[in-house]
């Protein structure tokens, strides 16, 4: 009988956690609004006692979202669980994800308790959890370094304490795929109750393993895969929902499993999340990247033109990527726009079809051609921009070989405008030391990336930075024929987005 696996969806929590990845509420909602579209059967919606922010998030999403069942983090702590049960109250389907660590190098140095402790202390969890929700799920952090039998009577206990999950974290990516299949197979053979359950598998890619073994985690009895779009998450990421979701699509006669993924909304997602975090996928990035379906090679040309399966294994239209020829330019109107942005994912109305159809128009009349890449950069930068606490006004460059660069540069906030003027080493650097002087702080430039949508000296040129404020590292993006007012509108989004996180406080769990 084919198995179906439960996708529990982590982008929002663990996701969100990869350094220049947080999102503010809108945008968290955007996101979990098109993980119920794309058919994910639980959706971690956040940390609920990291910040106010996320509290408020979850709750948002509670509200908001009606066929997932929406979680929340709590560490095994009263003060975590009841803000989690708090956070989600409003959801029509509710779940607490609890966890405490449970593997000796954690147990000494951090959690300084003993064993006995730990497991005392996840069983009360459990307890206080069931008796909010009726959905419990419960982690050994570090699972993959823990010692099998505890990890089994830790398991036992808390299935017996009311927990309806059980999740194996690989929290620091350590075990290889036979590791893990098997450690899989003896939980299934030791643990009091386990049939009761589901079992969760939750890898992490610090070994580039994260997908094979979260799959060998199936073969070996799990029901429920923890992953993230595009596999985002802290350090290398998490197992990426589009692998394992395909990877089971695909070789079903392998997995005899099914999922209950909308497989035409994954590329919808992909997109989704990279133009809110600025997180791009590398060209070559399976499922999704640029030249997931591509072929150069005159050999794999031929076979696929002979036969498609000679050299792909699944097909584009399958994950949602359209094969439409409708091309844009500056004579075309509002529903043609509309209906190829459609095709790419993005359905808007309203305020911000208007704004989209106006930018659009501006680029039109300077490019011969709008692509399909322009479309979405040019969509994405001007819908996912979030609160605009600082706007840019007008921007003006003075710059050569035989003159130091000077920017000129007009913000308004609050109604107010604000301008200045500084010089710098180049053109870019002179518009972030004028903002920089305007807003009267210095602000901490990590990375800042430059590349052209499409090919001709008529490209779109997209722009990514990263500032980081304190431990949080927060991810601008813009994008302009003009590469020099991306780069400005860049920095400013990258500001805007510190500013309006700089009132939280914020706790960060591992899993």
């Amino acid at each position: 009988m084919t198995r179906t696996i439960k996708i529990f969806d982590t982008t929002l929590r663990d996701g969100e956690q990869s350094p220049g990845c947080s999102m503010n509420k809108e945008e968290k909602l955007e996101v979990a609004t098109q993980l119920e579209k794309l058919g994910v059967d639980i959706i971690e919606a956040g940390f609920a006692i990291s910040s106010k922010g996320d509290f408020e998030s979850i709750e948002a999403i509670a509200r908001k979202i009606k066929k997932p069942v929406i979680c929340s983090l709590a560490r095994a702590v009263p003060k975590d669980i009841d803000a989690a049960a708090d956070a989600i109250a409003h959801a029509a389907r509710r779940r607490i994800h609890t966890f405490i660590a449970t593997s000796p190098i954690h147990m000494e140095h951090k959690l300084r308790m003993t064993p006995d402790q730990v497991l005392e202390n996840a069983v009360a969890a459990v307890k206080r959890a069931k008796s909010r929700v009726e959905e419990v799920e419960f982690s050994c952090e570090d699972a993959g370094r823990s010692d099998r039998a505890f990890l089994a009577r830790v398991f036992s206990e808390v299935i017996k304490a009311g927990a309806t999950t059980i999740n194996v974290p690989d929290t620091v990516g350590y075990l290889s795929p036979d590791e893990f299949g098997d450690l899989i197979r003896y939980l299934m053979n030791s643990v009091t109750g386990i049939d009761s359950v589901d079992v969760s598998v939750h890898c992490h890619d610090d070994l580039g393993l994260a997908t094979a073994n979260s799959l060998a985690g199936v073969l070996a009895g799990a029901s429920q895969i923890e992953c993230t779009i595009n596999g985002i998450g802290e350090r290398a990421g998490n197992t990426a929902l589009e692998e394992v979701v395909m990877g089971i699509h695909t070789r079903n006669d392998l997995y005899n499993a099914t999922t209950n993924i909308s497989l035409k909304e994954i590329m919808k997602s992909s997109r989704m999340v990279q133009n809110i975090t600025g997180s791009f996928v590398q060209p070559n990035k399976s499922i999704v990247g640029a030249n997931a379906f591509a072929h150069e090679s005159g050999i794999h040309q031929d076979g696929v033109l002979k036969a498609k399966r000679t050299y792909e294994i699944m097909d584009a239209e399958t994950i949602g990527l359209s094969e439409a020829k409708l091309v844009l330019g500056k004579h075309s109107g509002r529903h043609a726009f509309s209906q190829k942005l459609k095709e790419l994912g993005y359905e808007l109305d309203g305020d911000d079809l208007n704004k989209a159809f106006d930018r659009f128009k501006l680029v039109a009349d300077s490019k011969k051609e709008v692509s399909d890449k322009d479309l979405e950069s040019l969509v994405s930068d001007e819908i996912y921009q979030g609160d605009e606490i600082f706007r840019l006004k007008y921007v003006q460059i003075v710059a050569g070989n035989t003159t130091r660069p000077i920017a000129c540069v007009q913000l308004t906030v609050d109604g107010e405008t604000i301008e200045g003027s500084q010089t710098g080493a180049g053109p870019v650097d002179a518009i972030f030391q004028t903002i920089d002087h305007i807003i009267q702080e210095k602000f901490n430039l990590l990375d800042f990336s430059i590349h052209s949508v499409t090919g001709g000296t008529d490209a779109l040129g997209e722009v990514t930075v990263r500032i980081q404020d304190g431990g949080n590292i927060f991810t601008g993006r813009g994008s302009e024929l003009d590469v020099l007012v991306a780069s400005t509108k860049a920095y400013l989004h990258a500001i805007n987005k510190m500013v309006a996180n700089r009132n939280e406080t914020r706790v960060k769990p591992t899993l």
